[in-house]
């Protein structure tokens, strides 16, 4: 995810880069230099390379698309001390494993994880049962088991930092992560 971010923002950056003309001190425009890749730092792609992303939403791929989709709905919240996926959340696993289905070559990693309250292995655990409680639902709906990967990371990556109910509510999660 936060791959994909940084990508967007190169891609964006490159394309205002390459839309923009450079302006002289007197403020009338400079013509376009002679190498475009030698003056626009954008090594052996040159302009021709940057104009190839000026439309990223035609220049993504089916799969990309899909990914982008569902990327902002990538979170699964769960009770106090409860590994079983609420029902507000079921149709949001319910359109991974769609995705994943769809793209058999796609992965994704389940990152369980849990507010500060009991100990850390304790959390640890739970953290571990909620990532396998939505592996077994992607797995009911097709999803192959080596797309998935499981990890627990407890109370030690709060998504908000706090010690009242709404900061628990927040942290105690399973993260959809996915790769390509």
């Amino acid at each position: 995810m936060k791959l994909m971010h940084v990508l967007a923002v190169a891609i964006l950056s490159l394309t205002l880069a390459a839309c923009s003309k450079p302006t002289k001190p007197d403020g009338t425009t400079a013509p376009p230099a002679d190498s475009g890749a030698a003056s626009s730092g954008l090594g052996g792609e040159g302009a021709a390379g940057a104009g190839a992303g000026a439309s990223t939403s035609t220049a993504l791929t089916p799969q990309q698309q899909a990914l982008a989709a569902i990327q902002q709905k990538n979170v699964i919240y769960f009770d106090f001390d409860s590994s079983e996926i609420r029902s507000e959340f079921v149709p949001v696993v319910a359109e991974h494993a769609q995705y994943l289905v769809k793209y058999p070559t796609a992965r994704v990693r389940l990152e369980g994880h849990t507010d500060e309250r009991g100990s850390r292995e304790y959390n640890i655990g739970l953290g571990e049962r909620r990532a396998q409680t939505v592996r077994r639902a992607l797995l009911a709906q097709g999803v192959a088991d080596s797309q998935i990967t499981t990890v627990s990371y407890g109370e030690e990556r709060p998504a908000v930092e706090g010690s009242d109910e709404a900061a628990f509510a927040q942290n105690r999660r399973v993260e959809l992560v996915h790769a390509q």
